[in-house]
């Protein structure tokens, strides 16, 4: 390898290296509200929601934790799941029926790992993860001068 091109090679090693940098650190955390009722104070929601969930992300993967959290404090969307890591956004989904929010969740969680700061792109949620965002709440070490989002 000639000087040239073990610089090259160096550079984009130092750019992986960066880019790396930026992914949430840790598990991610899927925290499912085990106390959610339907709209009309009924049937609580929240427990079988918690259960589909564990059953699709708590097995797979050892860098997603799934658990139960008791009141999430969006009553009037149940079911209400919080996704979030270490040194990534916290997103807080509500509206979500089992069988829908669990798929979406699935492959929100995937993308999730794989984006910078755990942003994931509104194009990459699924529907029902678009119309039922409560909040997205920005890493505790990020805290940019201008306020904007990571690039």
């Amino acid at each position: 390898m000639d000087r040239e091109s073990a610089g090259e090679h160096s550079l984009d090693s130092t750019l992986v290296e960066l880019r790396q940098s930026n992914l949430p650190g840790g598990p991610v955390v899927v925290s499912v509200c085990t106390t959610c009722k339907t709209a009309d104070g009924g049937a609580v929601v929240g427990p079988e929601m918690f259960a589909a969930v564990r059953a699709a992300l708590g097995a797979d993967d050892p860098g997603v934790v799934v658990r139960p959290v008791q009141c999430l404090s969006v009553c009037k969307r149940p079911a209400t799941v919080a996704v979030t890591s270490p040194d990534g956004y916290t997103f807080l989904f509500g509206d979500l029926q089992t069988e829908s929010g669990t798929a979406a969740l699935q492959s929100f969680v995937k993308s999730y790992q794989k984006s910078d700061y755990g942003l994931v792109p509104w194009r990459e949620r699924a529907e029902v993860l678009r119309k039922g965002m409560v909040a997205r709440v920005p890493p505790m070490r990020w805290s940019p001068e201008d306020g904007r989002a990571p690039k």
